[in-house]
């Protein structure tokens, strides 16, 4: 299996790459620039191509139908999204009455989907009808978003976006290649359930991004911008803009670690850190916005017992200010530090509970506190009002609540 899917990921980025190369020749630029692509094309796998794709000019669309493609190659979903789902003996499924619309894009009744589902014997069939929930919602997804939008399926992976062809595909053998990798790298605490598909949405803008967005985080307030989201609502799936595919890698490592943690319902600093530490070692560490005498002058600046406290709940990576970036930063210090012993940080991962902030599975597993750990990362001396307190998050979050 491990050699089958090395194949078909090295067959489509060698798919990929020719097919850049065929756009590139046919464009209307010098000789120099023409070669300068092809060769970072064929010269950094996957990534070269992709940012060589940013770098031609767009296509109108359909102009694909009279070039290279009549029609969608395997893999691409052809079919109309369906109205109603029928598995086993339980009575139909209606996707219009279970499906509302939020920002002109339909929003399925996942709760009311887990019900259908539950409702069969068999598991296979749960599975089956959890499966094809999703697939319908996608495909509504997809005519919802326009015309030049595509669903891309394979045996792990949905890709819905308005990529290329050649480009959806290859991205989809990115993203299966990418599960296993996590999987080895968080051996013991990283999860894909069985016959699950990974779901990734690539819309066009930052428009559309934060539209999507806000239909699942309040219409109020500030929020950090990002470039890529893991959003587990009912349907676990990312997101990603496509003016940022030449940066997808990091972004598909970073969320999928996400996806894989989910079932352990982590406290946020510890989510966070382990999808920070697991982009790092996937996709290497992007170009540093500041030098490690910034950082540490920042967070020697910023961190007190109030904001700490934030850390801890993970209220703190919702800033919109410099404590965004602090949190990761520390969040991703402390884990690098407590995973030393991969052993124990697998049973402390398993065991922390978001409703401490990890503080009781700390003790019982490094017979460490938090607060003092992160007192000596931040050179200060051990304080106990330094540890989290939960009772603390409930007084700050009831005194935030409108009256």
């Amino acid at each position: 299996m491990d050699t089958l899917l090395l194949v078909a990921t090295l067959a489509s980025l060698l798919a990929l790459n020719a097919w850049i190369t065929r756009r590139i020749r046919a464009i209307d630029e010098t000789a120099l620039r023409r070669n300068l692509l092809i060769a970072m094309a064929w010269l950094v796998p996957f990534m070269g191509a992709l940012i060589a794709w940013t770098h031609l000019p767009r296509l109108p669309r359909g102009a694909g139908k009279d070039a290279d493609d009549a029609a969608l190659p395997h893999g691409f979903v052809a079919e109309a999204a369906p109205a109603e789902l029928a598995v086993g003996a339980a009575p139909a499924f209606s996707l219009s009455a279970n499906m509302d619309t939020t920002q002109g894009l339909p929003l399925l009744d996942w709760q009311a989907l887990e019900a259908w589902a539950s409702s069969q014997d068999d598991p296979g069939l749960r599975r089956e009808a959890l499966a094809r929930g999703r697939r319908a919602w996608l495909l509504h997804l997809r005519d919802a978003l326009g015309p030049h939008f595509h669903l891309y399926e394979s045996e792990q992976a949905w890709v819905l976006s308005s990529l290329e062809p050649v480009v959806a595909a290859a991205t989809a053998a990115y993203v299966v290649a990418t599960r296993k990798r996590i999987q080895q790298v968080l051996a013991g605490i990283a999860l894909f359930e069985a016959g699950d598909r990974s779901i990734l949405l690539v819309v066009d803008d930052e428009e559309s991004y934060y539209g999507y967005v806000s239909g699942y985080y309040p219409e109020q307030g500030e929020f950090a911008f990002s470039g890529g989201m893991f959003i587990d609502a009912g349907c676990p799936h990312f997101l990603a803009k496509r003016a940022d595919l030449s940066a997808i890698e990091p972004v598909i490592a970073h969320e999928m670690t996400h996806n894989a943690l989910s079932h352990l319902d982590l406290p946020r600093w510890l989510d966070e850190g382990l999808a920070v530490n697991t982009e790092r070692r996937l996709a290497g560490a992007g170009p540093a916005m500041h030098t490690p005498q910034e950082l540490r002058r920042k967070h020697l600046a910023f961190w007190g017992e109030a904001q700490i406290q934030q850390f801890w709940s993970g209220e703190s990576f919702f800033r919109t200010d410099d404590g965004n970036l602090l949190s990761y930063e520390l969040a991703r210090i402390l884990v690098e530090q407590l995973a030393r012993d991969w052993n124990a940080f697998a049973r402390f991962a398993s065991s922390a509970r978001r409703e401490d902030g990890g503080a009781e599975a700390a003790l019982e597993v490094f017979d460490a506190d938090l607060g003092a750990l992160a007192c000596a990362l931040l050179e200060r001396q051990p304080d106990r009002q330094w540890s989290p307190a939960p009772a603390a998050w409930f007084a700050a979050a009831q005194a935030a609540a409108p009256a």
